[in-house]
């Protein structure tokens, strides 16, 4: 288990090697991904609003048009914005992760060039292709998926948990406790 653990954060360690030479581009793809996604977290309490100036014109007899066309306008745009970073992200993610994937296959060609020719008499060539085109294809991935999805994610939570303790402090004490407890219970402690 620990030699498992280890080598696990040995192959990290190298992941994070080759997005090294690109992270002033990461940086910039982050921060798109956290940038949408808080615009994102940010249109529910606008369309709140939209509902609480609708319910108060029926209440006091008289349409807030003017109130109501600001408040669609401003969550058309707040989408807007939040796609637009989201596409900027998945831009930019996409050449960083091609940019890493053409090093990574280069270093492949140039270690298969290296090898004694025993090897290749050991394995077949279909395996050995399909190793590192799927170990390739897996890299890919976890690059170019999973990476933003941990900092969409995190942004996410943070998001809808400060939104709802602006909205209502008493009643963000519920899912602040169960939340835990949830997964305590889930875990089996």
């Amino acid at each position: 288990r620990r030699q498992f653990k280890m080598k696990n954060t040995t192959i990290f360690k190298r992941l994070l090697g080759y997005l090294k030479a690109y992270r002033l581009k990461l940086f910039f793809v982050l921060a798109a991904a956290v940038i949408s996604t808080a615009f994102m977290v940010l249109a529910p309490f606008l369309v709140g609003k939209v509902t609480t100036t609708l319910f108060a014109s029926i209440a006091d007899g008289v349409f807030y048009w003017e109130t109501i066309i600001w408040l669609l306008a401003a969550l058309v745009m707040l989408y807007l914005v939040s796609q637009l970073f989201s596409f900027l992200q998945g831009f930019g993610m996409a050449k960083i992760t091609a940019n890493v994937m053409q090093t990574l296959r280069r270093e492949i060609d140039e270690k298969m060039h290296r090898l004694k020719l025993n090897y290749y008499d050991v394995h077949t060539h279909g395996d050995i292709l399909s190793i590192i085109t799927n170990d390739v294809d897996t890299i890919n991935n976890t690059i170019s998926q999973n990476l933003t999805s941990v900092v969409t994610q995190v942004t996410t939570a943070i998001g809808v948990l400060v939104m709802m303790i602006m909205i209502s402090p008493v009643l963000s004490l519920i899912p602040i406790i169960m939340v835990p407890l949830s997964l305590l219970s889930a875990a089996g402690v």
